[in-house]
């Protein structure tokens, strides 16, 4: 009995850590990097008929060159909703329309904007290793309340608070490993 109880306090905190480390990946690849990628603005809320849409429900995207990002509306009615939405993003980007698609060309990023793309990146990891650890303390209080309405056994609680630890540093390293990845990615001239 004590051992499925731990077995699904476990399963909670470890689904929570992978959300977080998953969030953190998707928060990463909205960074821009000097290269045209749909990630940076698909998800961009955009004003349509009166309601708030993710811009990937509103056009397709093309790379047809590495600096280089077509977004075609699927309803030409949307052409200028669209380029609101890109201008008002602050993404260092000028949307130019052609009455079909909206081409964005990306700069070459300067040494001072690779810096604070890092250090946002950074504060975006951290946030992420916060909600690992705060899924780490949810599971704890938990398992600590299960030993003292005497559901599990201390000896019970102490190696299921380890696994606990060695899940948040697997967790934890998944989210360096994908910052160091993005920092080279951003550094990249």
């Amino acid at each position: 009995m004590s051992d499925d109880v731990i077995e699904v306090v476990r399963e909670e905190a470890v689904e929570r850590m992978a959300k977080a480390v998953a969030h953190a990946r998707s928060e990463f690849a909205g960074v821009r990097t000097g290269r045209a990628t749909p990630s940076l603005v698909e998800k961009l809320p955009v004003e349509y008929y009166g309601s708030t849409v993710p811009l990937q429900q509103l056009a397709s995207f093309s790379v047809p060159e590495a600096r280089m990002l077509l977004i075609t509306p699927f309803d030409k009615g949307s052409m200028s909703a669209v380029e609101k939405s890109i201008r008002d993003a602050n993404l260092g980007l000028n949307p130019s329309n052609d009455g079909v698609t909206i081409r964005l060309a990306f700069p070459p990023l300067t040494e001072e904007r690779r810096k604070e793309f890092v250090k946002l990146v950074k504060a975006r990891a951290e946030d992420s290793r916060n909600a690992v650890r705060n899924a780490r303390r949810d599971a704890r209080k938990e398992l600590e309340s299960l030993e003292k309405d005497g559901d599990i056994s201390s000896d019970d609680l102490r190696r299921a608070e380890g696994d606990l630890d060695k899940l948040t540093k697997t967790h934890e390293g998944e989210i360096d490993d994908a910052l160091d990845a993005k920092t080279v990615e951003l550094m990249e001239a």
